[in-house]
């Protein structure tokens, strides 16, 4: 059993690890944060957490969190950057959903988030935490840098053909999608119900913030870097993202089906279904799984894949939580095992 907290509990991400850490057979809840809540009980707020949750939101406090075992932050950037070091001097390790310790290269992360990187120390140091790739350095990390949910629908959908070099990495795209709430729970004109409902945009074509992270996840893997064409759109659903992915095969390739099955087959938290599916973001609701398709139209040389997740769990929460049982060696399915909702 380990001790818990939460900096950051108000927003759509602190309440759904709330939501699952409730339930996890290793974890007892010590601390929850909230500058603007303090002394507010979570059920207050968040009802379904009636009979689950009995803390109410306190003030981050750094002795109060460095009693914990792990501490999540589920903050804006720039918290985590300055808390987080302090906390694994004593002890306690971290798990950052934010995007302060994502990007290594601390000139390009300025660039993109606009703000100085006060923490190069504790960025050298953070994994990256994606269990699919790097789950050897996830054990012994005191720092894990969550994944973006874009970046881990795409990355997961790109890379069996990148380790195995069958695309032309020099031309990826990546058209994605996301429900509103991965813009968070903060008052915003464009996420409001007569704003987003029965509408459909791209935006960030230029450049967003996820397209760096991408890009140095799938270098990473590639061993070169590659081009990538990132365009997010916002529909008008609460939860999910689709993201379709297309590459131009460098030569004949095999069975993708086969190909994509079998590096995924001890993956607990990614489905590859079966040729001629369609995933669709209702069936991953709730749930922590990757759902995948791969196509290749006319049977001519592009590569589609479909890649699915829910964007406040397998691309937000439920990955923390899967980074957490794999840095205290608990099940790496421990507290995970829900069912999509449906319908």
């Amino acid at each position: 059993m380990i001790k818990v907290g939460i900096v950051g509990g108000t927003g759509y991400t602190g309440v759904e690890l709330l939501r699952l850490l409730a339930l996890h057979p290793q974890v007892e809840l010590a601390v929850i944060t909230s500058r603007s809540e303090e002394g507010v009980h979570v059920a207050q707020m968040y009802p379904n957490l009636r009979g689950h949750v009995d803390l109410k939101f306190t003030v981050p406090d750094l002795d109060q969190l460095a009693s914990c075992d792990l501490v999540f932050f589920a903050t804006p950037h720039g918290v985590a950057m300055d808390m987080a070091p302090k906390l694994i001097e004593k002890g306690t390790r971290v798990v950052d959903l934010g995007a302060d310790y994502r990007i290594k290269d601390l000139e390009l992360w300025s660039r993109w988030y606009n703000m100085e990187h006060t923490a190069a120390e504790a960025a050298a140091e953070a994994v990256y935490g994606l269990p699919e790739v790097y789950r050897e350095q996830i054990r012994d990390a005191r720092l894990v840098a969550n994944p973006g949910c874009y970046p881990t629908a795409t990355q997961l959908g790109f890379l069996p053909l990148l380790e195995n070099d069958l695309i032309d990495a020099d031309r990826l795209i990546a058209d994605c999608k996301s429900g509103v709430s991965g813009a968070g729970r903060g008052a915003n004109v464009g996420t409001l119900l007569c704003e987003a409902s029965e509408s459909f945009k791209a935006y960030g074509v230029y450049g967003h913030r996820h397209l760096p992270e991408i890009k140095q996840g799938l270098t990473d893997v590639y061993g070169k870097q590659v081009g990538l064409t990132f365009v997010p759109h916002l529909t008008p659903m609460i939860r999910g993202i689709h993201s379709t992915l297309y590459g131009v095969l460098k030569a004949p390739a095999g069975d993708l089906q086969a190909l994509f099955e079998e590096r995924y087959a001890d993956e607990p938290f990614v489905d590859v279904m079966p040729a001629g599916s369609f995933p669709e973001t209702r069936s991953v609701k709730g749930a922590n799984t990757c759902r995948i398709a791969i196509y290749r139209p006319q049977d001519e040389d592009t590569v589609v894949v479909l890649s699915v997740i829910d964007n406040l769990v397998k691309g937000a929460a439920g990955q923390a939580v899967q980074n957490m049982n794999i840095m205290f060696g608990f099940e790496e399915t421990a507290g995970l095992q829900i069912v999509g909702l449906m319908p």
